[in-house]
């Protein structure tokens, strides 16, 4: 899995995730549950992730939808 999009925004990740699952684009939300640790003040972000054949269509996706500031870096996770 690579990661797509990283935010400590609720309403940014929730909204990605809207986007990627209109999309049909599986994913998966990692360090959901951070906040438990962190107390919920929002200091750790959490990266939506997907599967590697899925990269692109999602980065695309979530640039369409606005989200280009939150996106990983496209050659980071590239082989």
């Amino acid at each position: 899995m690579l990661e797509v999009l990283r935010s400590n925004d609720f309403v940014i990740i929730s909204f990605a995730q809207a986007v990627l699952r209109d999309a049909g684009i599986d994913y998966f939300l990692a360090d959901l549950h951070i906040s438990a640790a962190e107390g919920s003040i929002g200091a750790f972000p959490r990266r939506l992730q997907v599967a590697d054949g899925d990269f692109r269509q999602a980065r695309r996706v979530l640039q369409e939808a606005g989200l280009q500031a939150w996106l990983a870096a496209e050659g980071a996770h590239l082989p």
